[in-house]
């Protein structure tokens, strides 16, 4: 399957959110830039491997995928991806904040991350998606 084809659960997202969600909130309750920087490296690992390769789809696709029914609805990789792109940019200034002396800016940036999460976690709206989505309508695609 090519890149651009590639398709996840629907679930496998939502679960991931939640986990980011609850990875994001102890990070901004310890102040710890080290939890967010955890936090960057799942996001560097689905933007550039994929999804399937992700820690927590990984975890999800091991101990949750088995005790669901089947797979019934499946949405495209490539926004998630981008998705995980923003949340890296989000997670990499948060953990710079926190680990050089900007707390105010390691706050900000881990609880704006913690926001999208949520949104995605608990009513599958995902801020990345929709930004890929308008990004690829405003800048159309080139032909080979």
């Amino acid at each position: 399957m090519s890149r651009s084809s590639a398709s996840v659960d629907v679930r496998g997202p939502r679960f991931a959110a939640w986990v980011t969600s609850a990875v994001l909130a102890v990070a901004l309750l310890l102040g710890s830039g080290w939890v967010v920087a955890a936090q960057a490296v799942v996001f560097a690992v689905g933007a550039s491997a994929g999804m399937r390769r992700a820690p927590y789809a990984l975890l999800f696709r091991v101990l949750v995928a088995p005790r669901l029914g089947p797979v019934r609805e499946r949405e495209p990789e490539a926004p998630l991806r981008f998705a995980q792109f923003v949340g890296l940019l989000f997670a990499a200034t948060g953990a710079a904040g926190y680990l050089l002396g900007a707390p105010v800016v390691g706050a900000v940036a881990t609880g704006l991350a913690l926001v999208a999460a949520l949104l995605n976690a608990a009513i599958g709206f995902c801020l990345g998606c929709e930004l890929h989505l308008l990004l690829r309508r405003a800048v159309p695609a080139r032909t080979a």
